[in-house]
């Protein structure tokens, strides 16, 4: 028999397809999910094994080189067993002793020995965050974030907005858990909860523009200009869910022209933002111009099923007692964040930068 012409297709065939294409995706994702999650399963059995043997029979830490040897002799197809990252999973297994995904064997093998920070670990990092969460960052967080609650923060921030090994780096450099939530606003005050506070973390303060190249003295538009040009960049730092609407959204209100810098819609709040460029200090004339934006926008933009639109002034130099009091007195659900071109390294950074050796062994060591 013949293939059906084209002509008759069903006409729901396209919504088919789409449902199939659609499980295969969802299916081909809980597999490298599954994957993921045996091996960190299997790393942190490993550390159980290479404690319980340390912690019992005496154990230095010079076997771990020779098993490693061996390991790469014995299995020369396996990646991942380096002295390095054996050492990893030694570390791994001592962070999370208390993990309810304990395998029974090791379980019983490690009952007389004492487990350090078991309430602390098991309600910051349940079984279900470690396990979704790759190798490399937890290998990265357990090196360079030493408070758990930060640490769980940046797990938590990483699997919500996707970030890979090198964007979980940089947010880390740049202190994210210092700066999000930060901003000054009114949100407490115009919008309701949970809204308000949803709304709050959603903002940061400062935000960092590193990626621009801006002499001093700069203008607001070469700013924006920069911000647009490395637009790529810019969503990242906004954070997840910031769609890009557009640059000097014209607004022609009572036969007069005004221009909004920035306009985005946010994909999670459900409403637009709206965000102005301001060198230098903030001034309280701008939370009225911003709130004459923001009217303008859930007027003439904003859908029924829409939040409020969302002001957000990034200056240089926002003085936060002046914002405060500035939006006060304004109706519309208004933020006011700094913002900085550069970031200077902290004194105790500068005498321990790793030198070029030292980065070509951890890269060699990565790779392993």
């Amino acid at each position: 028999m013949s293939d059906q012409p084209a002509s008759l297709t069903p006409a729901d065939y396209a919504a088919l397809l789409g449902d199939i294409k659609q499980r295969v995706r969802n299916a081909q994702t809980r597999a490298m999910l599954a994957v993921n999650a045996e091996l960190i399963r299997l790393y942190w059995d490993i550390g159980a094994l290479i404690h319980a043997r340390q912690q019992q029979e005496g154990w230095g830490a010079a076997v771990i080189p020779r098993l490693a040897r061996d390991l790469h002799n014995e299995l020369p197809e396996e990646k991942g067993f380096s002295e390095r990252n054996i050492k990893r999973m030694l570390a791994f297994y001592r962070e999370y002793a208390d993990l309810e995904f304990v395998p029974q064997a090791v379980a019983q093998a490690d009952a007389a020995l004492p487990l350090q920070k078991v309430t602390q670990t098991a309600a910051l990092f349940p079984a279900e965050l470690i396990l979704a969460l790759p190798w490399g960052h937890h290998a990265e967080l357990m090196s360079k974030v030493k408070d758990l609650g930060q640490r769980q923060w940046y797990m938590r921030a990483a699997l919500e907005n996707g970030w890979s090994r090198n964007i979980l780096l940089m947010q880390i450099e740049s202190a994210a858990h210092h700066r999000q939530g930060k901003a000054a606003s009114n949100f407490a005050l115009r919008l309701p909860k949970p809204d308000s506070d949803l709304v709050q973390q959603t903002l940061k303060d400062p935000y960092l523009f590193d990626f621009l190249t801006l002499e001093r003295g700069f203008h607001e538009r070469e700013l924006e200009t920069g911000l647009i040009a490395h637009l790529e960049k810019f969503l990242l730092e906004l954070g997840q869910g910031f769609a890009f609407v557009g640059r000097q959204y014209h607004l022609d209100i009572g036969d007069q022209d005004f221009y909004i810098d920035l306009l985005f819609y946010h994909l999670k709040l459900r409403c637009f933002v709206v965000i102005e460029l301001k060198r230098g200090d903030f001034k309280p004339e701008y939370a009225g111009k911003m709130s004459f934006y923001c009217s303008v926008v859930d007027d003439r933009l904003r859908h029924e099923t829409d939040q409020p639109t969302i002001g957000l002034i990034l200056c240089q130099q926002p003085n936060r007692l002046l914002a405060e009091y500035a939006l006060r007195g304004v109706d519309s659900p208004i933020g006011v964040s700094g913002f900085e071109l550069t970031r200077a390294l902290p004194e105790s950074l500068q005498t321990s930068l790793p030198s070029i050796e030292q980065i070509e062994s951890e890269l060699g060591d990565f790779a392993e």
